[in-house]
């Protein structure tokens, strides 16, 4: 089964349009009603019903409609004007009427809720919620934790970017989120995971795989299961490529050992470590089997792939050192250092994008507004179109670290992580992240799947330690590297 497409609001638009005469309206109802029989935790208790103004508003009385179909004692809240609903709101609203449904003006003191069910704003939502609405999600909030309910959002919670992840003022924070036809971005990155707890597609009966939109997709194992093949018994340490870190000024060696470890142990047959702090040992007696040397005869070695950044600094050399890695003629990642280098020099710059070999680049947000010249602030408001855009900027596989890591090509295509914890969010995580995906690339993987595959290895690494009671509070860097190195070999069996 192909994996489940992720529609931004303006793809999602146009395909409601096309299935205009379907009643998607009453699906969606539906749906959220089973759904909300499943996580109702006391059937005695009555269930809040928030509806909205819109269309979001008539999926809610559709829901109500149908839960009170089935003996749920249901109180629904409208905020807005009858006169003014969308025609199919307003007709879910006739049918909710006719049914026997009622209108509360507020919600109701003195009771206990079994459910709370938010349909008060939709996908599109571009402005700051106020007024009602405002103290209806915070009423809400604060019931759901006061009565150890569920908090069901349709479509995506109310007060929330459904593109991008981002509050637009009060927001619900719910325990479950059914969307309807199609998955979006903004439920899997930046805020998202925060505020739409559970998430559950329900696809309305409409097969989107014929549109002829720009979806993109998480990351699954089935995005790269292809390259997941059992090593060959007649193979040697030249059969696996030869992996080689750059980075590691005085003061930061260790970021330049994270990565280079991270890449032996994810199976490169040989890591060459070169370290630019003169003073650094010769050998690391943690992992003597990193062969170490002076970063021009690095960079002089025949090497498979090359990672680039971590623990670089900004010394004398690092500018020239940054543009011999860019004339290699071999897939490289830029990291850390290295592409704050490239966000402060024009020839880097023209360097980088003169390349013809793959390029990784694998940013936090910090990062990525240096390269693109912006607010930090900028490229969380937008994490996807920020992605995008270093992608085809520099002509690179571009990876936007953070809550839902986000993946994108220079053609277009884009992908979310949803593996990983706050247990990552540590100094020397993301040089890990950068000896993966070398790692892999020294291996021989194309481009695309080794960037899709570290990153998901990165954060599965993560929640592997999570479970076993490692964090994610404490978890460190180093802890990740032989979590990683678990779950890929268990990937491969």
């Amino acid at each position: 089964m192909p994996p489940a497409p992720i529609y931004r609001t303006e793809d999602i638009r146009r395909i409601e349009a096309a299935a205009s005469g379907l009643p998607l309206m009453q699906r969606a109802g539906r749906a959220a009603a089973e759904l909300a029989t499943t996580i109702c935790t006391d059937r005695n208790a009555p269930i809040l019903v928030l509806a909205g103004p819109g269309n979001n508003g008539g999926d809610a009385f559709e829901a109500a409609r149908l839960l009170r179909e089935r003996f749920f004692d249901t109180c629904v809240v409208f905020s807005g004007d009858v006169a003014t609903l969308p025609t199919d709101a307003a007709d879910a609203f006739q049918r909710f009427s006719a049914g026997g449904g009622q209108i509360c003006a507020s919600i109701p003191d003195g009771k206990r809720w079994s459910l709370i069910i938010d349909g008060l704003f939709g996908i599109g939502l571009k402005r700051e919620v106020g007024g009602l609405q405002a103290g209806l999600i915070e009423q809400a909030n604060t019931l759901s934790r006061r009565d150890g309910c569920p908090l069901l959002a349709l479509d995506c919670p109310s007060g929330f970017d459904a593109d991008t992840g981002t509050r637009r003022g009060a927001a619900i924070r719910a325990s479950h989120t059914i969307t309807f036809i199609a998955a979006k971005p903004g439920l899997f990155t930046a805020d998202g995971p925060d505020f739409c707890g559970k998430v559950e597609t329900a696809p309305l009966d409409l097969d989107t795989s014929n549109f002829a939109g720009h979806p993109g997709f998480c990351i699954t194992l089935d995005a790269f299961r292809a390259q997941l093949q059992p090593r060959k018994l007649n193979s040697h340490k030249g059969s696996f490529g030869s992996a080689g870190i750059l980075g590691g000024t005085a003061g930061m060696v260790g970021a330049a050992l994270l990565a280079a470890r991270a890449a032996l142990r994810l199976g490169s047959g040989r890591v060459y470590l070169g370290l630019i702090d003169e003073k650094a040992p010769p050998y690391d007696p943690a992992q003597p089997e990193l062969m170490i040397r002076r970063p021009d005869r690095l960079l002089a070695t025949d090497l498979s792939a090359l990672g680039c950044g971590p623990g670089m600094g900004n010394n004398g050399e690092v500018i020239d050192l940054i543009e011999n890695a860019c004339s290699l003629d071999v897939p490289l990642v830029f990291d850390a250092d290295a592409l704050n280098r490239i966000a402060e020099n024009g020839e880097l710059h023209v360097a980088l994008c003169a390349r013809t070999a793959p390029t990784l680049l694998t940013p936090h947000p910090a990062e990525a507004a240096r390269l693109l010249d912006c607010q930090t602030s900028e490229i969380q408001n937008d994490r996807l179109a920020a992605a995008l855009e270093l992608a085809s900027r520099f002509d690179a596989h571009v990876a936007l670290k953070g809550c839902g890591t986000v993946v994108a090509t220079p053609a277009g295509r884009w992908f979310i992580n949803t593996t990983g914890n706050p247990g990552l969010a540590t100094a020397g995580s993301g040089d890990v992240l950068t000896g993966l995906a070398t790692a892999l690339l020294a291996q021989g993987w194309p481009p695309l799947d080794a960037l899709l595959a570290a990153v998901h290895l990165h954060g599965c690494a993560a929640d592997r330690l999570a479970a076993n009671g490692i964090g994610p509070i404490g978890m460190t860097a180093g802890e990740l590297i032989d979590s990683a190195r678990a779950c890929f070999n268990e990937w491969i069996r």
